[in-house]
């Protein structure tokens, strides 16, 4: 494995890992588990006004999905906020589940959802989504279902493997992951992200390299 990969294998690792504590410590409001904001004679969301299906959803140039109902990778964080508070499938608290990060100009959101959706959660960079990530309800959906959902409208994955399964192109990866994550990423972003962390590795080594110089 070349240092590209390893640091991107890196970069996913580092996500997954965070994504698992932030499921362990979310927050839940007084009074236990958060009830919908909708009448009790229906069990399930409904679908926001003026969506049905996968009209509107958007693709880049080899098909693959860059966008979940009316969130979309690369838009901005006024716009994401918006789509999750209009919503039904996710309990968005505003502001309270948005965490920055000014140092790396990152900004997080980690929020819980309804019925099919345990928790998304989502990563901006410059102000941008480039992360978003669904963990499903296991009692409500089946890794099988998702999966030969996705195999039906993609294709076959690029990667199989026990622990997930992941369809790329030049522009997007979109990954299930067991148990029971759905993950979509902005290529171009992480990449860059990649590229960035490669330099200010070459830059350390030399660094390094000159102090032991100096003796």
């Amino acid at each position: 494995m070349n240092k590209s990969l390893a640091l991107a294998a890196a970069f996913l690792t580092l996500f997954s890992a965070f994504f698992a504590f932030a499921q362990e410590t979310a927050e839940v409001p007084d009074g236990g588990s958060p009830e919908p904001p909708r009448s009790a004679e229906s069990s399930l969301p409904e679908t926001p006004e003026g969506e049905e299906g996968d009209e509107g959803a958007e693709f880049d140039e080899s098909g693959l999905p860059r966008s979940f109902r009316r969130i979309v990778l690369g838009m901005d964080l006024d716009g994401l906020k918006d789509a999750l508070s209009r919503d039904d499938y996710f309990y968005f608290r505003g502001d309270r589940d948005v965490s920055l990060l000014p140092t790396r100009n990152e900004t997080l959101i980690d929020t819980t959802g309804f019925s099919f959706i345990r928790r998304a959660y989502f990563q901006l960079k410059d102000g941008a989504v480039f992360i978003m990530a669904f963990t499903l309800d296991p009692e409500m959906l089946d890794h099988y279902s998702v999966f030969t959902s996705f195999v039906r409208k993609y294709g076959e994955p690029g990667i199989l493997d026990p622990k997930q399964a992941v369809w790329t192109s030049g522009q997007t990866r979109v990954s299930i992951e067991r148990p029971l994550t759905v993950k979509y990423i902005d290529l171009g972003v992480f990449n860059e992200l990649v590229n960035e962390s490669e330099v200010r590795e070459s830059s350390e080594v030399y660094r390094r390299q000159e102090f032991l110089d100096s003796f």
